[in-house]
């Protein structure tokens, strides 16, 4: 007997899966695309891309970045705003993911 194949999810239903990992990153604190995305099951550019398209406004996208720590160009001088009022420490236009990178096994 066959093993199923992987659950068919609809866009909407990854978005809102990323949407919900997302809320729950805590103030002062950031994860990477490549983190949620293995958190929900799918890759970093499906992360950005459901981030990227609006749906998720009341979702803290802002503590969302690249794995090097740097914020997406379109959206990097509002998201260091936020995070560096949430505390968030930088080393230039980095984001100091030792510090305060979530879930802290991934780091």
């Amino acid at each position: 007997m066959r093993s199923p194949g992987p659950v068919a999810r609809s866009a909407e239903d990854v978005d809102e899966a990323v949407f919900d990992v997302v809320e729950t990153i805590p103030p002062g604190r950031v994860s990477t695309y490549g983190a949620i995305g293995r958190l929900v099951g799918v890759g970093p550019r499906r992360v950005a891309r459901a981030l990227s398209g609006g749906g998720g406004a009341a979702v803290p996208w802002h503590r969302v970045v690249r794995a090097d720590g740097t914020a997406a160009e379109p959206v990097r001088v509002r998201q260091l705003e936020l995070l560096a009022g949430e505390g968030v420490p930088l080393r230039g236009s980095r984001v100091d993911l030792g510090a305060v990178g979530w879930p802290d096994d991934g780091w």
